[in-house]
């Protein structure tokens, strides 16, 4: 990445009721979005050496601030608002991770039904290796996708199945009122 590159791209870290998040964003919106598992110096440090051209600002981030506070907190969230950098909208990976946005909150979809949902039936396991590259945790609901049997299925984001579990869970008993 270029200084000039760089000159438009900000991180953030910011607390929430289940610790440290931070993001990343660029021009075209959201690029980086990490679930709690640091501490909040320790993920800083993380953002400001893979972005070494970031500069640190809460500001481009106001709202995803107060959509990740609120989800943590038990308040049922919609992040279609957040502008995300996804991959082309014609690619497969653009197409599963649109999909998955279009996931409502409290609910959940197989990665089978994903696959249906972009033309491609027999593309499950692919559908499962994109969601496992998966930047944007939370704002693009990779937790929501899960086997067509009710299990759990993967979760690459750090905390695994386990935070997964704990996202769904979260949304299962808050699902009451969802904002449009």
């Amino acid at each position: 990445m270029s200084a000039k590159e760089g000159q438009d791209l900000f991180y953030s870290v910011w607390a929430t009721a289940w610790g440290a998040v931070g993001a990343v964003a660029g021009p075209k919106g959201l690029t980086r979005f990490i679930l709690p598992h640091y501490t909040p110096k320790d993920l800083g440090d993380l953002l400001a050496w893979e972005h070494r051209d970031a500069r640190r600002d809460d500001d481009p981030f106001e709202m995803l601030i107060r959509l990740a506070r609120d989800y943590f907190n038990g308040r049922p969230v919609n992040f279609s608002p957040v502008a995300c950098d996804l991959p082309a909208e014609s690619s497969f990976a653009g197409k599963i991770l649109r999909a998955c946005r279009g996931i409502p909150y409290g609910q959940t979809r197989s990665y089978h039904l994903l696959a249906e949902m972009i033309g491609q039936a027999d593309a499950a396991r692919a559908v499962a290796t994109t969601l496992s590259k998966n930047r944007l945790p939370l704002v693009v609901p990779c937790h929501r996708v899960t086997y067509a049997d009710g299990r759990t299925g993967g979760f690459s984001a750090p905390g695994g199945t386990e935070l997964k579990a704990r996202l769904l869970e979260l949304e299962r008993k808050t699902a009451r009122t969802v904002p449009a």
